[in-house]
């Protein structure tokens, strides 16, 4: 088992050199709400919790961590992202064990952006009418693990970006693992490896342009064909790392690391904490940081402090079914930072 899981680290960081940070390269993806995350619990810790993520979370960190439930949940969660901005996220999540050693979880994670005015050259400000963009995507992932040490997950996501006269898709693919170790399993290493997979292009009627005829003695409208170039994905590593310090029975204490390796863009780093009270009120914060990146107006807008809280309400004393309540919040610059909600119902 030993074997399995060191051969399994040794190619998911062989495979990671390719997708080291590359500043000069930065703005080059698409598809970049890939990297947003719409879970309340994990977006308290910056996004940080690779080594110890459950559930349906998982499917936007490390899939590994699916496994990592004992029955089933369903998430719902609302993001209000950059404040002020008038951007929200919605998301909805379901995960189930199956079998003794198996999960899957499924979600939906759409982008509102609201009404935004059409303008022409013609009526700069604004012809009356209104669209909105299109961007969800969807996730399936599953995880098996192997006599509750080691974990390992994969998810395939599809992406979808589409506007009144163009439309882009593409399919993306998560792979992970956790492995956990102590007496009172404190010990949580995780790696995680996301979106990798295939370029979007956008198509349709809104790359087309109509032009005069270049002929002096004819006088008709030309339509031409604009020819889009593809985007990749953002693909990113991320290896963490967990100690809990249990302070008594059911309150303990955790301490966490993690680096993450964009592909397009600047290293981070960063570390947190999280204090759990008898699993019925948790507290957790964090701080990240990007590399190179102090002093430059090309500093990721998530860089700094993060915090939330979550209270796990118990349904019955027959049943181990909870509703849970998260909040978190994420420092931003610019705009007044980021506000994550969910609901939580696990039975």
């Amino acid at each position: 088992m030993k074997r399995i899981f060191y051969t399994t680290i040794f190619l998911v960081t062989a495979i990671s050199l390719s997708f080291a940070g590359n500043p000069d390269r930065q703005g080059e993806a698409g598809a970049g709400e890939l990297l947003l995350n719409p879970w309340a619990r994990s977006a308290g810790l910056h996004t940080m919790g690779t080594s110890f993520v459950s559930g349906v979370e998982s499917l936007r960190l490390n899939p590994a961590g699916i496994g990592r439930i004992s029955g089933k949940e369903i998430h719902v969660g609302n993001t209000r992202l950059y404040e002020g901005s008038t951007l929200m996220l919605n998301s909805v999540g379901y995960a189930q064990k199956s079998g003794k050693n198996g999960a899957f979880a499924f979600s939906i994670m759409q982008v509102d952006f609201g009404d935004i005015p059409i303008t022409t050259e013609n009526q700069p400000e604004g012809t009356g009418g209104t669209f909105s963009p299109g961007f969800i995507n969807m996730g399936l992932g599953y995880a098996y693990t192997y006599e509750n040490k080691i974990s390992v997950g994969m998810t395939v996501r599809a992406i979808s970006e589409t506007l009144p006269d163009l439309s882009a898709f593409g399919f993306a693919i998560d792979a992970g693992i956790q492995y956990v170790s102590g007496d009172e399993d404190n010990f949580k290493l995780g790696i995680s490896l996301r979106n990798v997979g295939s370029s979007m292009t956008f198509k349709g009627e809104g790359l087309a342009t109509q032009v005069s005829s270049p002929e002096t003695e004819l006088d008709f409208i030309a339509k031409f064909d604009t020819r889009p170039q593809g985007f990749e994905l953002p693909s990113v590593l991320n290896i963490g790392m967990s100690y809990d310090f249990y302070i008594a029975e059911k309150i303990y204490l955790r301490t966490l690391a993690n680096f993450t390796s964009n592909a397009f863009s600047r290293d981070q780093i960063g570390g947190g904490v999280e204090l759990n009270f008898k699993n019925l009120v948790t507290i957790r914060g964090g701080y990240k940081h990007e590399m190179g990146s102090a002093g430059t107006a090309q500093e990721n807008i998530y860089t700094g402090l993060a915090g939330g809280i979550s209270v796990n309400v118990p349904l019955s004393k027959e049943s181990s079914s909870r509703l849970g309540i998260d909040y978190a919040y994420r420092t931003t610059s610019p705009f007044r930072g980021t506000h994550n909600i969910g609901l939580r119902f696990s039975f």
